[in-house]
């Protein structure tokens, strides 16, 4: 009688709080983004001259490369604490990957952003929830009032419910910025990610973080001006990683 022997390879996963990664080789990590979508980093405000599919500029639409069309987001102002629901209309539009979305005028006024420091907080909202079913029939009407109305015609208050003094405070004067890479679990773990940059791009501030006992934060900065700031996150993007963070430094 003959028999088989089968062999089940162990495969090891390294887990982090939000993320996941997988060791392949000494030095290379695959990443894995969340399932609920976060993002904070620089948009980009639409005009026409950037040659794109057109975006109304009246619109609560954005742009957006890997969340489904028709997908609801909350984009949040940390400056100021305002937010609004919008919505994605296509995630085929070439942009560089440093910007998180496009977005269109009348967003980046309502929510007051500075437009040479468009910086905004994006989050997925699943369709099911009592967040957006709340909101989804003021989101049509708006859409159809927007339509008629000038950009700053329409004022959205804050859909989390929190005041403009109790929103966090975040110093408007200096421009600084750290591009967050991630969060892991284990010590060693960062590490390996940190040997990883040096050896693969030429990015010289690298900082480990200890949050916790449990979580390690990589972070690339600070960068004092938006030049060095993309060039950097444009190096890390070589990496491919699929969601980077940039963070205001307070």
């Amino acid at each position: 009688m003959k028999f088989k022997i089968i062999i089940v390879p162990i495969i090891f996963f390294l887990f982090t709080g939000c993320e996941q990664y997988t060791l392949k080789k000494s030095s290379e990590v695959d990443f894995k983004p969340e399932k609920k979508y976060k993002n904070a980093g620089f948009s980009l405000i639409y005009r026409d001259d950037l040659n794109l599919k057109k975006l109304e500029n009246r619109s609560l639409f954005i742009f957006h490369k890997s969340l489904k069309s028709k997908s609801f987001v909350k984009i949040s102002n940390p400056l100021n604490g305002k937010s609004l629901i919008a919505e994605v209309k296509s995630n085929r539009v070439k942009f560089s990957n440093f910007y998180n979305s496009i977005i269109t005028n009348r967003i980046a006024e309502t929510l007051e952003l500075d437009p040479k420091e468009p910086y905004i907080e994006l989050t997925l909202i699943s369709k099911n929830s009592t967040f957006v079913a709340k909101k989804a029939k003021i989101f049509e009407e708006e859409k159809e009032v927007a339509e008629k109305a000038p950009i700053d015609g329409i004022k959205i208050s804050n859909l989390n419910n929190t005041s403009n003094n109790q929103a966090k405070k975040i110093s408007k004067n200096e421009f600084s910025y750290s591009i967050k890479v991630a969060d892991f679990y284990y010590k060693k773990t960062a590490n390996l990610m940190i040997d990883r940059i040096r050896e693969e791009t030429s990015i010289k501030k690298i900082n480990l973080i200890e949050l916790s006992k449990t979580n390690y934060r990589v972070l690339l900065g600070p960068f004092n001006d938006i030049y060095s700031l993309k060039e950097s996150f444009e190096k890390m993007n070589s990496l491919n990683f699929e969601n980077l963070e940039i963070l205001k430094n307070v």
